[in-house]
């Protein structure tokens, strides 16, 4: 059975602005203060493993025994089906040095070439971790299709590329609430509060 969250502050084991503000308009609901990893100056762990799920327990772990308090992390990315799901876990190394994720879009659609195939999904593990070392990870996903060129100013990251399944806009036109109801994030976030949030 999953550990029930009972702590009145969480630190976003994140300095991805954009991540901030999307995972604490998720806790928000629950009364939760909310610190984020660069507001507490804490160093970024070089994200070392091999799977989504390996990053997110390495940065939460990284941030609650910095911080001394529960920490939640996420790792997500792109993955896109003719590309043999990369960028996947190197989704943010695509934006380069100054995670310019201009750089990061147009190298998928280079990439890609002439390949009509233009499935893909996001894919976001988030880690619950605790200072003593226990942690709980759930992963949530989204397909959809790649567009070129990008569309939209709202989101961030590979966002005005990507339009989920069943809609026409991509996630960079549509209302940020609407996307924080249907995205990967979301899915994840779903599975960790019914899992240690519910009573």
């Amino acid at each position: 059975m999953a550990r029930l969250f009972k702590e009145p502050k969480l630190v976003l084991a994140t300095h991805n602005p954009g991540k901030v503000v999307e995972i604490a308009a998720l806790v928000k609901p629950f009364g939760i203060e909310v610190v984020s990893a660069g507001e507490l100056d804490l160093p970024e762990p070089e994200e070392t493993e091999t799977t989504f799920e390996g990053n997110a327990r390495l940065k939460a772990h990284a941030a609650a025994k910095a911080s001394g308090l529960p920490a939640l992390a996420d790792d997500s990315g792109l993955s896109v089906g003719a590309l043999d799901g990369a960028p996947g876990i190197y989704s943010a190394r695509w934006a380069g040095p100054t995670k310019d994720f201009g750089i990061a879009m147009d190298r998928v659609r280079a990439e890609l070439g002439d390949n009509p195939s233009r499935d893909a999904m996001f894919i976001c593990a988030l880690t619950l971790a605790w200072p003593d070392g226990h942690d709980e990870t759930f992963l949530g996903t989204i397909t959809g299709a790649l567009t070129f060129p990008a569309k939209g100013e709202h989101g961030f990251g590979y966002d005005p590329i990507f339009v989920p399944t069943g809609f026409s806009q991509t996630f960079g036109e549509m209302d940020p609430a609407k996307k924080h109801a249907m995205s990967h994030r979301a899915h994840a976030f779903e599975q960790l509060v019914a899992a240690c949030f519910a009573e």
